[in-house]
């Protein structure tokens, strides 16, 4: 299929969609980074148990060094780093300018795939990817209160949602490089199984290494006790297994096999559909009323999405 890696792209939007609804409940209710730590440390059990079942082993079989290191590095880069800037961002210039900040993640991932991969763009894809990545920002920018943005935008918060966007497309490069080495540290003959469950078994190492650096960050900033708290609220650890499901379990497994079907930068472009994607459980749930600039950013966010399938 030619366009598989495109095709479960936007299977991860969808994935990531019901994610941030539950990340945003979850947060409310037991904190952003007792919700980071929980999310990682169940996406470790998770996984671990999906692959017992599937390949009959539950840590990631064969990984080396070198894979561990690489996948290791984008949980740092991706989860640790990225995640850190991102709910802080939220904090300081709110979720819809950290939301639009996001948008550069595409770009930085197609420009590290260039750098580490050799991974290239051809004209009309640099068109398709400009043009979603435009109506994801009319989408976004569409959902203030008031129809203009102020101009003093806090320059932490400007710094902290780059480095958000700059954490998840460099992490996506460096997980695709780590997925690399993993591929081909498995012995030859090996069952089919392993090649399918190999973004599972990728996930899981990053899970892990992500789960350590949130404890760690936790530890120094708020200590435990914030933890052992979070736990105890059954409300906020319902919204933080279903983040799980849809979030590191299901939703990054895909993206790490979205990437091995397809460049970097394309597939970061339609996994960062996710704001143009919330808009309708918005509208069911919370009676958002859209707007005409909404319906205009989904329109040429799919035009764009479009573009990458016919030309």
């Amino acid at each position: 299929m030619s366009h598989l890696g495109e095709i479960i792209s936007l299977v991860v939007a969808v994935s990531w969609t019901f994610s941030a609804w539950f990340a945003d409940k979850a947060s409310r209710k037991i904190g952003s980074m007792e919700t980071n730590v929980i999310r990682l440390v169940l996406a470790t059990i998770f996984l671990s148990l999906l692959l017992w079942v599937t390949v009959g082993k539950p840590y990631p079989v064969h990984a080396d060094g070198k894979a561990w290191l690489w996948l290791g590095l984008s949980a740092v880069v991706g989860y640790v780093f990225g995640d850190y800037c991102l709910f802080n961002s939220y904090l300081c210039i709110g979720p819809r300018l950290g939301q639009l900040m996001m948008t550069i993640a595409p770009p930085m991932a197609a420009v590290a795939g260039w750098m580490m991969l050799g991974e290239t763009l051809t004209w009309k894809s640099v068109i398709a990817m400009a043009v979603t990545l435009c109506g994801i920002g009319i989408s976004i920018l569409s959902r203030g209160e008031k129809s203009h943005l102020k101009l003093d935008i806090p320059f932490k918060g400007i710094l902290l949602g780059l480095g958000a966007g700059t954490g998840q497309g460099v992490g996506l490069v460096l997980s695709k490089i780590g997925m690399g080495y993993y591929e081909s540290a498995v012995p030859a003959g090996s069952p089919a199984a392993l090649a399918t469950m190999l973004p599972f078994a990728s996930t899981l190492i990053r899970a892990i290494i992500g789960a350590v650096g949130f404890i760690i960050l936790l530890w120094v900033s708020k200590g435990l006790g914030s933890l052992k708290t979070a736990v105890k609220d059954p409300k906020g650890m319902r919204y933080a297994t279903l983040l799980t499901v849809f979030g590191p379990a299901l939703g990054v497994s895909l993206s790490l096999m979205a990437v091995r079907y397809a460049n970097a930068g394309i597939a970061s472009t339609l996994m960062a559909l996710t704001p143009v994607l919330i808009i309708a459980p918005d509208v069911l749930v919370n009676k958002h009323k859209i707007k005409l600039k909404e319906i205009i950013g989904v329109l040429v966010s799919v035009t764009g999405v479009a573009m990458f399938f016919l030309l």
